[in-house]
């Protein structure tokens, strides 16, 4: 088997383990990193070496693909330094902060003829594939309607985080574009979107700018729709994504985590991760010990992430990593491995963010001009 050669440009919370899984991949092995902050102690952990340019990184021979896991607003140079130097390249969600900027990095992935794919994780949960496949089955007949919430309380912080700074992380709506990404994987792109909210409990230096309440409607072809929460400013917090059809439903409960189809013969369920250990923990830190998990929410370098969230992160490795390697690509994550799906979600995140701005429902052929 050829050794493939991996760069990683961003080892804080996220790189670092992307980092550690690809070196326990057969095959693979993590070759340089570039960090301003952590790259000096992330190389000596994996033997690697340190890189200080972007287009030096992505330049060596010895690297195939980059992982970019710097911060939001940072994803598009090193995905065009890996597109100019012919290399593929994953990046991390939301690929970027606007349609132009994820148009143009696309566009320069597919010129230069480069795999490019999104970190949309919430396509590697196994709850995720399960629904998915329930769906195609007929299960529930046609999907007339989605609901997601992802809310909960954010208390003052001793420091704030970039992920709070809408500037640096787009705020609620675009770091956390994964339950928005899954709708749009089960139901096709939204044609036409309301959002309503604002920042209404939490003003002040010890958070940052961003909404804390974002409500959001959307319309789609063939007479469905969706609803999406979002938020910091909600005491009952719940996570979860909800599936209507004519013929049952299937709840997919990242709080109390577990899935279940609903149909007129009863109740089945499903695990949301690879096993009841992993569904487990994570409704332990969700329920009784959210301060462990604070890595996650705030971006804390020096510190691993749980177990159910390492194992989905191994998912999404091995798969680009099998792709690179000439997997074949099944025709519902073809898109996922061209940026177009990761495109196509930006846009109607923008889409949402002017109907906040304007007061109106728009179109999502405002933003993509199509």
């Amino acid at each position: 088997m050829k050794t493939l050669g991996y760069a990683v440009a961003g080892t804080g919370y996220f790189g670092a383990e992307l980092a550690r899984i690809i070196n326990t991949l057969e095959g693979a092995r993590v070759v340089a990193v570039l960090d301003p902050d952590n790259a000096e102690t992330i190389a000596r952990e994996l033997n690697c070496d340190v890189e200080t340019d972007l287009d030096a990184l992505c330049a060596r021979p010895d690297v195939d693909a980059l992982i970019v896991a710097t911060p939001n607003y940072l994803h598009k140079e090193p995905v065009l330094a890996a597109a100019r130097n012919k290399k593929s390249v994953f990046c991390e969600k939301p690929i970027a902060l606007k349609f132009e900027d994820c148009d143009e990095m696309v566009k320069a992935c597919d010129e230069n003829g480069v795999t490019f794919m999104a970190g949309h994780v919430m396509n590697f949960f196994k709850g995720v594939r399960t629904a998915k496949k329930l769906i195609n089955e007929g299960r529930i007949g046609k999907v007339l309607y989605c609901h997601s919430a992802r809310n909960g309380w954010e208390p003052p912080q001793p420091s704030v985080s970039w992920k709070k700074i809408r500037a640096k992380s787009g705020g609620h709506l675009y770091h956390h574009i994964h339950e928005l990404d899954c709708i749009q994987f089960i139901m096709g792109p939204a044609k036409e979107v309301t959002m309503m909210g604002g920042n209404v409990a939490h003003e002040g230096e010890q958070f940052g700018d961003e909404d804390d309440l974002l409500l959001i409607t959307l319309g789609f072809d063939n007479n469905t729709y969706a609803m999406v929460e979002y938020g910091s400013a909600f005491h009952w917090s719940e996570h979860y994504v909800l599936i209507q059809g004519t013929e049952g439903a299937i709840r997919l409960d990242m709080k109390d985590v577990g899935g279940t189809l609903r149909t007129k013969a009863g109740d089945e369920h499903f695990l949301i991760h690879e096993t009841q250990e992993e569904d487990d923990e994570r409704t332990y830190i969700y329920n009784h010990a959210l301060e462990q998990d604070g890595a996650v929410m705030y971006g804390r370098p020096g510190r691993r992430p749980p177990t159910w969230l390492s194992s989905i992160m191994k998912n999404e490795m091995r798969y680009f990593d099998s792709v690179l390697r000439g997997a074949e690509v099944t025709q519902e994550f073809r898109p996922l491995l061209n940026g177009k799906a990761a495109r196509a979600v930006i846009a109607t995140a923008d889409a949402a963010t002017r109907s906040l701005n304007e007061n109106r429902r728009v179109r999502v052929s405002e933003i993509t001009g199509a």
